[in-house]
């Protein structure tokens, strides 16, 4: 099979859910293909049949799914089972291949015995062993030359083959290894390009000796990308670090800020710019631009990213897209006292503060919860000041005896509540942040949050009253 296109695949085992490095591998097998109007293919890699599973196989093609990284064409290696075993009976035929019946105890035994290096020592290449329990398949690798490749990112790599073990390509199950489920494949569905994790560096001279064994002289063009490491600069681990994409997601990592956020780690654009629309990303992905350095996963800097896509939402856009937030299952407030229209209200005041859209029902409780919920730090912080009774005094009259109730009147009762205790300035002027925090902390519940006058607004007079007498009386 020919082609004049790439065609690349991202090849997940469905044993877990999709890592975050999964998801950059993905996502630069996409970039490429949509980049060159190539084909982008996902391939299952369910020969494991004992760790894979339906349920985690839609869950990584889920997670693709919400990130936005549509496929071309889908396989499953389950369903070509018969080929892998067809291709490992010939290897056996020709002598590439052989049975063996040695335990890892056995080899390590050997080898401890003999002071030779780990890894099986071809003990059973010659005993012509026969099919029964516990019996793998081999492939007998050369014991002269050198196979390597030329990597895109990497330059040439080479490995001698003396030094690359006897490798199963059949399980004692029966069922093939992914290596020769990868050769067979990747010659089948005319793969021009392999873009993976350098982790799997290690597999490519056996794939590559699998696929000379298959007749195939052409090979494919290899980009290994750098690893994804943490902030001890330790590869990301799923026992370890926090990796899931989903749970990314449902925290409320925007999909294209979280696109966006991946593409960095380990291609930059030539104008050096990180935030950009995926459609300019495409444009300009090119292999070559892949650095062959680790790449750090830094959470601060995806959220950063995260709240500049957020800001950068049309205003409806950002209401629509905070909808599991606000009328969830897990909201705090009883649904019945949700105000849509007031939430609308105070929409371009949240989403200038919104970092990750999980933020949002915090933002907003005080509004929609029958009383202010109870926020400890914020109240020993603020309302043990000397100034706090003067203020909710000060605030409560002033509030009781003012006009047209606006963000404006608010402000001025304020004002007037720091002359009134003793916060004043200098040069006069009311020291407005210090009689704020009682008021917010009495009213709003947290020291930080949403601007303090156009919430009270919302509030409205006589909530707002209610709350700092409350307040008052609890001091």
């Amino acid at each position: 099979m020919t082609t004049s296109t790439p065609r690349v695949r991202f090849s997940p085992a469905p044993t877990g859910y999709l890592h975050v490095g999964g998801a950059r591998a993905a996502l630069f097998n996409w970039l490429y293909a949509r980049h060159t109007g190539g084909t982008f293919i996902v391939r299952i890699e369910d020969t494991d049949t004992e760790r894979s599973q339906p349920e985690l196989t839609e869950a990584v093609l889920d997670a693709l799914r919400r990130l936005g990284l549509d496929w071309d064409e889908t396989y499953h290696q389950s369903d070509r089972f018969d080929l892998y075993r067809e291709a490992a009976e010939r290897f056996l035929a020709e002598g590439r291949a052989y049975r063996c019946d040695c335990t890892q105890e056995a080899v390590k035994a050997r080898n401890e015995a003999a002071g030779g290096p780990p890894g099986y020592d071809g003990h059973c290449r010659d005993r012509d062993v026969q099919p029964g329990e516990g019996v793998v398949v081999r492939f007998r690798t050369p014991d002269e030359g050198v196979t390597g490749w030329d990597d895109v990112i990497r330059g040439r790599v080479e490995f001698e083959n003396r030094h690359l073990e006897d490798f199963v390509i059949v399980r004692s199950n029966g069922v093939p290894m992914f290596l020769l489920a990868n050769a067979i494949d990747d010659i089948d569905m005319a793969i021009t390009h392999v873009i993976r994790g350098e982790d799997l560096v290690n597999t490519t001279p056996k794939v590559l000796l699998l696929r000379e064994a298959l007749g195939t002289t052409e090979h494919p063009v290899y980009a290994h990308l750098p690893l994804i490491v943490n902030e001890a600069r330790k590869k990301l681990s799923k026992r370890r670090d926090d990796v899931n994409v989903a749970s990314y997601l449902d925290r409320g990592f925007l999909p294209e800020a979280l696109l966006n956020y991946l593409a960095t780690l380990g291609w930059g654009a030539p104008d050096g710019v990180e935030i950009r629309p995926i459609g300019e990303i495409i444009e300009l992905f090119e292999l070559d631009d892949i650095g062959k350095s680790s790449a750090l996963f830094d959470l601060k800097k995806l959220t950063h990213f995260n709240g500049e896509y957020i800001r950068a939402l049309d205003p409806a856009e950002f209401v629509a897209r905070a909808e599991p937030w606000i009328t969830g299952p897990d909201v705090p407030w009883p649904a019945e006292r949700f105000d849509r229209e007031a939430f609308e209200r105070l929409a371009p005041l949240v989403q200038e503060r919104t970092k990750v859209m999980s933020e949002i029902p915090e933002l907003v409780d005080w509004l929609f919860l029958p009383d202010a919920p109870d926020d400890p730090d914020s109240w020993s912080k603020e309302m043990g000041k000397p100034h706090a009774v003067a203020v909710l005094d000060s605030a409560v009259a002033g509030f009781e005896a003012a006009g047209e109730w606006t963000a404006d009147t608010v402000r001025a009762v304020v004002e007037q509540a720091a002359r009134d205790a003793g916060l004043v300035g200098a040069e006069g002027n009311p020291q407005l942040a210090k009689a704020q925090a009682p008021v917010r902390v009495a009213a709003l519940v947290r020291s930080k949050g949403l601007p303090l006058f156009e919430s009270l607004e919302l509030l409205g007079r006589d909530e707002t009253i209610r709350r700092l007498r409350a307040a008052r009386n609890r001091l």
